[in-house]
């Protein structure tokens, strides 16, 4: 088992960033696939993006939407996954959440996802 804790939610102004923060403790972290989703009101959630670590190396896949903006990086050794948010839209606006996966592959469904956070609000003013 594997627990997730998000930070670094908050208001902004289009154009702004903001870095998020996902700390996780429990079995070893290297051993997930980790990944970043994110929910608005009335919608599904969505895949926002991954990092997996095969052999040492990383790799990131992202959505559209988000490519060029958004950089998810992982800290094995401080057991967390940061997403650095820039060029913020209002369409950003959502909770955002972690999930770690025993796939130890890039994900981007979240059922194929085993355990998630309990979200951190991003809020983008136009």
């Amino acid at each position: 088992q594997i627990q997730l804790v998000e930070s670094g939610g908050g208001l902004v102004q289009a154009g702004g960033s903001l870095r998020l923060s996902c700390t996780a403790s429990g079995r070893t972290f290297s051993n997930y696939a980790m990944g970043w989703f994110r929910q608005a009101p009335g919608q599904d959630r969505e895949f926002v993006a991954a990092i997996s670590w095969p052999g040492g190396y990383s790799n990131t896949y992202y959505a559209d939407f988000v490519k060029g903006r958004f950089t998810i990086s992982r800290d094995n050794a401080k057991n967390a996954v940061y997403l650095q948010m820039n060029s913020l839209k209002p369409e950003d606006t959502a909770v955002y959440y972690c999930a770690a996966t025993i796939l130890m592959t890039i994900a981007t469904m979240p059922s194929d996802y085993d355990y998630w956070g309990q979200g951190t609000q991003v809020t983008v003013s136009s």
